[in-house]
């Protein structure tokens, strides 16, 4: 009998995560800011799709045509279930990537999305890859494509190789992975508590170990014991795309690319003095000991002059998704925190504490009398975006042609809550795909569907499926016991929600108004 896994975990199912960078709304401040012609998105193509969460949320809140797979039949399943409710028209397979690449019945693309997958599969899967992105990308699409990279996984390899030898030599016969999984990191704890040399050398490695303690086993078992597992430097990266005439062009995570929070001024030194932007990118990646890689590469990108890639600018919308008194002026990166100025910031998040889409040409109008927050503009938009404080939105008649199926979707999901809390993620017509919803406040906004209109009924109602499910809340530590007591608090929290989240949701179209 063959074996259809490819050496690639597919006793369990993946993990029902949602990922923006694969939202083709997104690249357009990305290719901006890198000063290249955005592409326009008609049809996408996610590869490896996992429990199709992003690609069934990217297909319902668009109008974009998507297509994917993912071999594991399961998940497939569930994806095309989801994909059911929502009516949005994914065409979504169960084809391992051979067959799915070869397929006669595809459009060429102008986004393909691989999330993390090209770690985990074999040579001769990756040159399957390549050659479907070199026939089926449009001159001027958009490739992005997330990986596991060296410098950053240097010193985890010995140790994943010692994970994986003990999964397969060390368990019974018969015992299925997530027991292996658990057995293996057993032992490397018990290894590591012996300070061997190998983590006198990499001292990084015993907090790595601890830390997986508290992941997901399920993703755990994708992330370490797949056959196939390759954390791949940017410079093999670039070789293996450059047959698919690719060029680099942007990191899908806007943080990245604000040079100021993640590197020092002299490594900044350094950087530009390097004339090879692709050699740039790797000698980024020590100063930055980079273990995950999110980037955009393009066939055929046209560069933006400087007053096109203002106009281009302007011309975005964004909405903001965070309670006004719940943003800190202050940003992370690999170099600290740093404040924000509040004489820029503060007049901008003022604009935005509306909730409703602007464009940057019109915030820029509305900060007019303002010069502080009309110069930083521009750089304060990539910083707030960054922070996940504002989101890039689509036109209206864009959003009012979505809703139907988010609507669909976004019922689905929270009659789903009622039984299952995998799933954190719906579906907003407004920013063109996911936007995180806490437990809690999926069951009040179930609750509102059905009619609530207190906090008092929201309680009522997340109390009658969390008391259904043998659950109680928790406060200062402590477990909350009794009916009066657990509604009690959720009444406070849902008091909360409708000040600060619910107003939000709703400018978001997760519910209808």
């Amino acid at each position: 009998m063959s074996d259809w896994t490819s050496g690639y975990v597919a006793d369990i199912n993946y993990t029902f995560g949602y990922y923006a960078e694969l939202n083709p709304l997104r690249i357009d401040l990305a290719f901006i800011n890198a000063g290249i012609r955005p592409p326009k998105v008609v049809n996408a193509c996610e590869l490896g799709f996992g429990q199709g969460m992003s690609i069934n949320l990217h297909a319902a809140a668009s109008g974009i045509n998507w297509y994917g797979t993912d071999f594991n039949p399961n998940q497939a399943a569930f994806a095309r279930e989801v994909a059911g409710v929502s009516q949005s028209g994914a065409q979504l397979f169960d084809d391992a990537f051979d067959q799915f690449c070869q397929r006669d019945d595809l459009p060429a693309f102008d986004f393909i999305g691989l999330h993390g997958i090209w770690s985990w599969i074999s040579d001769e899967n990756r040159a399957v890859v390549v050659d479907f992105v070199r026939r089926k990308l449009n001159v001027g699409g958009v490739l992005f494509i997330s990986y596991n990279t060296q410098p950053g996984w240097a010193a985890m390899v010995p140790m994943r190789e010692l994970l994986v030898e003990h999964s397969e030599v060390m368990s019974a016969p018969g015992v299925g992975t997530l027991a292996r999984v658990e057995d293996a990191i057993t032992f490397a704890e018990k290894l590591v508590e012996l300070n061997p040399r190998f983590c006198q050398a990499n001292p990084q490695v015993k907090g790595r170990i601890e830390k997986m303690r508290n992941y997901n086993k399920h993703y755990l078992a994708h992330e370490y014991f797949n056959r196939d597992w390759e954390p791949m430097g940017f410079s093999k990266m670039t070789h293996w795309l450059s047959s698919a005439k690719m060029d680099w062009t942007a990191s899908a995570r806007y943080a990245d690319a604000i040079d100021s929070i993640q590197l020092s001024q002299d490594q900044r030194t350094l950087l530009e003095s390097i004339s090879d932007p692709m050699f740039t990118q790797t000698v980024r990646d020590f100063c930055e000991n980079r273990q995950f890689r999110t980037d955009y590469w393009i066939k055929g990108g046209r560069r933006l002059s400087h007053l096109e890639k203002q106009e281009a600018l302007d011309q975005l919308r964004v909405i903001m998704i965070t309670p006004r008194d719940q943003i800190a002026l202050k940003i992370e990166g690999l170099q600290g925190n740093f404040d924000l100025p509040e004489s820029v910031y503060c007049p901008i998040l003022n604009v935005l504490d509306n909730y409703q889409p602007i464009t940057i040409a019109e915030l820029r109008w509305q900060l007019k009398d303002d010069t502080a927050a009309a110069t930083a503009l521009t750089s304060a938009i990539t910083i707030l975006a960054a922070k996940n404080i504002i989101m890039p939105a689509q036109r209206d008649a864009d959003i009012d042609a979505a809703q139907p199926a988010t609507e669909k979707l976004n019922r689905w999901l929270l009659n789903r809550s009622r039984t299952s809390q995998d799933i954190t993620f719906m579906a907003s017509p407004v920013v063109a795909g996911g936007v995180e919803v806490a437990l809690f406040h999926q069951l009040f906004l179930l609750s509102i569907m059905e009619g609530a209109k207190t906090p008092e009924d929201m309680a009522n109602t997340a109390w009658g499926v969390l008391s259904a499910q043998n659950k109680c809340l928790i406060k200062d530590g402590q477990s909350l016991s009794g009916e009066q007591d657990n509604v009690a608090e959720l009444i406070q929290h849902a008091e909360r929600f409708s000040k600060q989240q619910l107003p939000i949701y709703t400018a978001l179209k997760i519910i209808p108004a």
